[in-house]
């Protein structure tokens, strides 16, 4: 339960990043807007784990950054600013099937009942929503979403996959970091001087810089690391709740009956999911071992254990001073 409640603030707070990037920041800047989002929240990080890559995760850190921070952000951005908050928002909900089937040839976490059905429950929630959505519908705006939706799937599944070998804050760090170094001279060939910022961008670059940043990739990549990437797949459906909500509420748009059941489905979605605590791995996969039987070797006559059948003289060696020490 606390490694759900901590990933599911990565969702909440990015559903509401679909309003704060319409509403308060500069429109015709996505790679100035990626960057602005990304460089700024990885040197925070970094100045809080105060760590640095080592070896393989200097090229680890700029791949993970190119798919999770820079080629997101951007193509994010974009949707944002030409599709309204609940479309842009809810597209996103297809990332739990997609995590999933990477997750299974990836890492070999193979997707139970439960995250199939959520899966389900989801995507046909967004068909209800998508389909019945008010105001116009921008060909490139869902382009730039379904495509963020893909690198992102598989940038997080990567990211899984290489959970273990560094702390959470520490690779969160270095991704946004790489993300917004890589992203920064491309925005300053196509886009040129950096936009103006008044009062209210500036805010919304905090918001959008630290709480959906910062803090919800880490809490994001703790989840993967800590929970089966279905389960967080699925959490990450709390997106578009967030988004459809902050639309209807704050945004004055209009939700309508077949939204309302898509919304629920959502829900059910969510539910579905978080019951499984662990994941299914497929059968035989390379690195799997089965669990190792200690057998206790029988004392001879002087006390020290006699050799087992299967040929383990060392136990013996060590025990009479024979043998190698401190193997």
């Amino acid at each position: 339960m606390r490694w759900t409640l901590t990933t599911a603030v990565a969702p909440v707070a990015w559903g509401a990043t679909y309003f704060v990037t319409r509403e308060f920041l500069p429109a015709g800047n996505p790679l100035y807007g990626a960057v602005i989002r990304a460089l700024p929240a990885g040197l925070l990080l970094l100045a809080v784990c105060r760590k640095l890559p080592r070896g393989s995760w200097w090229l680890k850190s700029l791949v993970l950054g190119a798919l999770n921070m820079s080629g997101f952000f951007a193509l994010v951005y974009v949707a944002a600013q030409r599709l309204p908050t609940s479309m842009a928002s809810i597209i996103m909900a297809v990332v739990p099937l997609a995590m999933m089937l990477l997750a299974w040839g990836l890492v070999g976490e193979r997707p139970g009942s439960r995250h199939l059905a959520g899966a389900g429950a989801g995507i046909a929630g967004v068909c209800l929503m998508v389909f019945t959505a008010t105001g116009p519908v921008d060909a490139l705006g869902i382009l730039a979403s379904v495509a963020a939706m893909g690198v992102s799937s598989f940038g997080y599944v990567l990211a899984k996959r290489w959970s273990g070998e560094v702390d959470v804050l520490a690779s969160t760090g270095w991704q946004l970091t790489g993300g917004g170094l890589l992203l920064l001279p491309f925005a300053v060939l196509t886009e040129g001087a950096p936009p103006s910022l008044d009062g209210p961008a500036l805010l919304g670059f905090a918001y959008v810089t630290v709480v959906a940043t910062a803090v919800a990739f880490a809490a994001w990549f703790a989840g993967l690391a800590h929970l089966p990437a279905g389960t967080v797949g699925l959490l990450g459906l709390l997106n578009p709740v967030t988004g459809v909500l902050l639309g209807v509420l704050i945004a004055h748009e209009t939700l309508s009956g077949r939204q309302m059941c898509g919304l629920l489905l959502t829900l059910c979605g969510v539910l579905l999911g978080r019951q499984t605590a662990r994941p299914h791995r497929t059968p035989g996969r390379a690195g799997d071992r089965a669990p190792e039987q200690t057998v206790s070797p029988t004392p001879d006559r002087t006390g020290v254990p006699a050799p087992d059948r299967t040929g383990h003289r060392e136990v013996v060696e060590c025990a009479r001073g024979d043998g190698p020490v401190g193997r």
